[in-house]
């Protein structure tokens, strides 16, 4: 017992699973696919997120450039947590009842697919369409193409989103009720995502891409643009490449709703279903949407900041210098570094929880160490500070060699238990959702809602809470470090630790292929 939660052979408090007619699954032992497949699944992830990488490095000063003003340029950002915190509950939950003849999971990741590559036409080509409709060439807003971004912009975050969730239940249901393959299955998607920021970042930190496709080059888009248009095609050929190679290799048994039993259960609406699914969730499951609301509300009040944290409080200039571009450049290459260190650390955590049971220590441990690494932001802020005095005095700009060395360092290290973030919390999700007979699907769709809640509340918050204590990051950095703080906590003293073999046990009323 830990935690104050028991889970005796996949039951918890010793009480049966409860199905409510919620999910359709058949009682016998999950079998788990060969590794190999698994692979091929996890893989989508690195065309996902080098799409993702492109976003947060180029689309920022693309809105900017189309004449979008700063102030309502992260209004524009919102899509993504909206999107996720609607689309992949629906998508995880629609695709865990789907009776395709292809599969339940496959239909949706290949409509995904392509959303995406509709979305990135739609944003590469955006001031090209804008000016044959109207715009003016040079400076100023172009209405136009702003119109023909922002739509492809949430078109490429509802794709994206819906890319997730199936593809995460896709994994755990080819791990089956093999706690090491559900383990691996997430650190394999994990070390991909890694690959794909790595790519992501450097493709987007490359400023010649454009000479690969002269076309790209027009009178309405200049180099800038079509950089942007140029990394965009090898997102878009990266994705579907990987994905078209997934569903082709990876074949699906279509699910059919008389593996029940033969009985004709009623359908229910999804948001019934969602509330139903709340209600059956394990107290297990709850401590660990918390921990990892508490965890993602970390995350993101770095991640929305870190590279203007290293253009103004690190080298200390301000938006349209050249010392401020500076540091976002170096923002970017710890970025880049942070995923190197991710996608290593990925494949370590295979090695580190040997199977699910370890994974909430590891957990734990990582947000304590997140807690620490955002401490040391303040740190490493007054160093710089205190670098630029004597810097002044010197005649010179910009921190000395040894700050500069600091802050990339903070941001490769953080790889680590960004890693473990991406890999442990599904594997658990995963386990604990089982007891309560509830699919895959709207599991991770759930647990995603607990992620891009904190998202919402920083991208609202946190310009004002800066704002509060005199502007800058650091006041949302230290409130992360707090919330990281208790969330390791929570993950060590109240998560629960699986039994062994509880998946393999459990009486599972869900289908897998």
């Amino acid at each position: 017992m830990e935690g104050g939660v028991r889970m005796e052979n996949g039951k918890e408090n010793g009480k049966q699973p409860l199905s409510l007619g919620l999910e359709h699954q058949p009682p016998t032992p999950r079998a788990s696919a060969p590794l190999r497949k698994i692979i091929a699944v996890a893989s989508i992830g690195a065309g996902v997120q080098f799409g993702w990488a492109l976003q947060f490095s180029l689309l920022t000063p693309y809105i900017q450039l189309l004449g979008i003003p700063h102030k309502w340029a992260s209004y524009i950002w919102l899509c993504g947590p909206i999107s996720g915190m609607v689309v992949q509950p629906l998508a995880g939950h629609y695709s865990d009842g789907c009776t395709s003849r292809f599969g339940r999971r496959r239909p949706f990741i290949a409509a995904a697919a392509t959303l995406v590559t509709l979305a990135i036409i739609l944003i590469g080509f955006a001031a090209d369409v804008g000016h044959l409709a109207g715009d003016r060439l040079g400076e100023g807003s172009k209405p136009r193409a702003i119109i023909m971004f922002v739509v492809g912009f949430w078109i490429l975050d509802v794709g994206n989103n819906l890319l997730m969730a199936p593809s995460r239940a896709f994994l755990a249901d080819l791990a089956g009720d093999d706690q090491r393959k559900t383990r691996n299955a997430n650190a394999f998607f994990s070390f991909f995502t890694a690959i794909g920021n790595v790519l992501g970042y450097a493709a987007g930190s490359y400023s010649h891409l454009h000479n690969l496709f002269p076309f790209t080059f027009t009178d309405a888009c200049d180099v800038y643009c079509a950089n942007l248009k140029s990394c965009f095609f090898i997102s878009i050929t990266l994705l579907l490449t990987l994905t078209i190679m997934a569903l082709c290799t990876v074949r699906e048994t279509p699910f059919s709703r008389s593996e029940t039993g033969g009985k004709k259960e009623k359908s229910m609406p999804f948001l019934v279903e969602l509330f139903g699914a709340f209600k059956l969730f394990p107290k297990a499951m709850w401590i660990l949407l918390l921990v990892t609301s508490l965890g993602s509300l970390a995350w993101f009040a770095f991640l929305l900041y870190d590279t203007d944290w290293m253009g103004r409080e690190v080298f200390g200039g301000t938006v349209g210098e050249q010392l401020y571009d500076q540091g976002v450049h170096a923002g970017s290459l710890g970025l880049m570094l942070n995923s190197i260190v991710a996608g290593v650390t990925s494949l370590a955590v295979m090695f580190l929880a040997r199977d699910v049971r370890g994974g909430n220590w590891v957990w734990g441990g990582s947000n304590i160490f997140l807690s620490v690494c955002l401490a040391m932001t303040v740190w490493i802020t007054k160093a710089a500070e205190s670098s630029r005095r004597h810097a002044a005095a010197a005649s010179s700009g910009g921190p000395d060699t040894g700050v500069k060395a600091a802050a990339l360092s903070l941001f490769t290290v953080l790889g680590i238990p960004q890693a473990i973030t991406y890999t442990i919390p599904f594997a658990l999700a995963a386990t604990y959702s089982a007891t309560s007979g509830l699919g895959q699907g709207l599991s991770m769709g759930v647990l995603n809602i607990s992620i891009v809640i904190p998202q919402l509340i920083v991208s609202l918050s946190s310009g004002p809470w800066d704002q509060l204590f005199g502007g800058g990051n650091l006041p949302s950095f230290v409130l992360g470090a707090i919330a990281a703080l208790v969330s390791g906590v929570f993950a060590l003293t109240l998560l629960p630790t699986p039994p062994p073999g509880a998946t393999a046990d459990l009486k599972i009323i869900g289908g897998s292929h």
